[in-house]
């Protein structure tokens, strides 16, 4: 049932086994989590978990995953030396490429370029609860990353155009 302010309204069974979801999501990002995967955790039909997912968080599974995974390719480059290609491995790419695509089109910026502006920054994150970093740090994954890519084309695309010469 919808309320007219918002999201469904879940009865408390049904977030606990979201929750679940959500929650092995966290503990392994790394890893693939396709939707039949994680209906099979929740223990709701394919469909239904998607849609209540999402009415539950805000966003789609496959959203907030990226979102997690953003997160944690954030902090390995802002908190160690390794290698930007491994950091995209251990969080659940499968190439490169991909990584670097993916988060440049949330972040802004290149891998590279996070981890040269994080290393140059003076930070005081110590004084910080870790909770309120990690939620500033956030991607806003509250559109699709091809829906943002075809916005900054359609932005860009008018101004492209070159001037007819008589």
């Amino acid at each position: 049932m919808r309320d007219k302010r918002g999201p469904a309204i879940h009865d408390p069974a049904l977030l606990r086994r979201l929750l679940r979801a959500k929650d092995r999501i966290d503990a392994a990002s790394h890893e693939d989590w396709p939707i039949p995967r994680l209906a099979r955790v929740s223990g709701v039909s394919e469909a239904h978990f998607a849609r209540s997912f999402k009415d539950a968080f805000g966003i789609p599974p496959h959203r907030y995953l990226l979102t997690r995974r953003i997160e944690r390719a954030k902090a390995l480059l802002r908190d160690t030396e390794r290698p930007i290609t491994e950091i995209a491995f251990d969080t659940g790419w499968n190439s490169l490429g991909t990584f670097g695509r993916i988060f440049r089109d949330i972040t802004g910026e290149s891998p590279s370029e996070l981890r040269a502006r994080e290393k140059t920054a003076p930070h005081r994150l110590g004084e910080v609860p870790h909770c309120f970093v990690s939620a500033a740090h956030r991607p806003n994954l509250t559109i699709a990353v091809s829906e943002k890519r075809r916005q900054e084309s359609d932005d860009i695309a008018p101004g492209s155009k070159q001037e007819e010469i008589p």
